[in-house]
């Protein structure tokens, strides 16, 4: 294999503008990946950083190409830009990424129904129709892979009850992903979900879990895109239908040593806070 196995593949990813969904496109422009990015993003937040300007600038720092497309994974008009758009720019796509995700822990009688239908909305539908979208393009992709971070599907009473709008959206991004994977296996695309161990140092973490005292004992997302890489790289038609862990795939490749992706280095393995969904 290529030193570089990434090198000319398309990546055609929702959100992206900062966080995890950055950290990947970054490890696979270092390949000369070409990425295109979905993204609302066309303004700078007041509080978060980043743009889905800025995020291809820092992918073609990196070394890849980069198309940014300001659009909603909510609107099917734009859902479909992108794919024509990702096709017309590099000549077809490879990797789909569903990022774009919304995060509320809200208890029930809590949860606002705007809230509950926007997490609805771009986890379940938005991870649903892009890799629909993809689908016919993906099929003529030399070793397409489908990617959703999202988490196994754990029936504890624990994490069915603790939020249950926001499991029921990403438990529903990670059975459109097992479901796709089922029903396109014969045409070689790979549909995987990604989940960390513990929390990742993002937006999401510092201002919807634990504000700056969970960043401390979280990761970066740098674990996050390692793990990406390496599932991108696999054989599709032998490596589908999973719900991967980030750190259990990092170890399968060899990696032993995860001490270099603490957010505050120094920081031991055992002090570090458990993301959700895992036992």
């Amino acid at each position: 294999m290529s030193d570089k196995p990434l090198a000319g593949k398309t990546i055609l990813m929702s959100g992206g503008s900062r966080g995890i969904g950055l950290a990947i496109a970054l490890r696979a422009a270092r390949d000369g990946a070409n990425i295109a990015l979905l993204a609302k993003t066309d303004t700078p937040h007041p509080k978060l950083e980043g743009t889905v300007h800025s995020a291809a600038e820092e992918i073609r720092a990196a070394g890849g190409q980069a198309l940014p497309i300001v659009g909603d994974v909510r609107n099917d008009d734009d859902v479909t830009e992108a794919v024509l758009k990702t096709q017309g720019e590099f000549g077809g796509i490879d990797i789909v990424v569903n990022n774009a995700s919304v995060i509320d822990l809200s208890r029930s009688l809590d949860l606002d129904a705007k809230k509950y239908d926007l997490m609805q909305d771009v986890n379940v539908r938005g991870t649903f129709m892009l890799s629909r979208a993809a689908v016919p393009i993906l099929k003529e992709a030399a070793n397409p892979h489908i990617l959703s971070l999202s988490p196994p599907l754990n029936l504890s009473p624990k994490w069915l009850g603790g939020h249950t709008g926001y499991t029921l959206a990403k438990y529903g991004m990670t059975m459109a992903t097992l479901g796709i994977a089922a029903e396109f296996a014969e045409a070689g695309i790979a549909a995987n979900t990604l989940w960390p161990r513990t929390t990742i140092a993002t937006a999401a973490v510092q201002f919807a879990l634990g504000g700056d005292r969970m960043m401390k004992v979280s990761r970066t997302p740098e674990i996050y895109a390692d793990a990406a890489y390496e599932i991108f790289t696999k054989p599709s038609r032998e490596y589908t239908g999973q719900t991967l862990i980030v750190e259990d795939v990092l170890e399968a490749a060899g990696v032993t040593d995860f001490s270099g992706y603490a957010a505050v280095p120094g920081t031991p393995d055992e002090a570090l806070f458990p993301d959700i969904f895992l036992d």
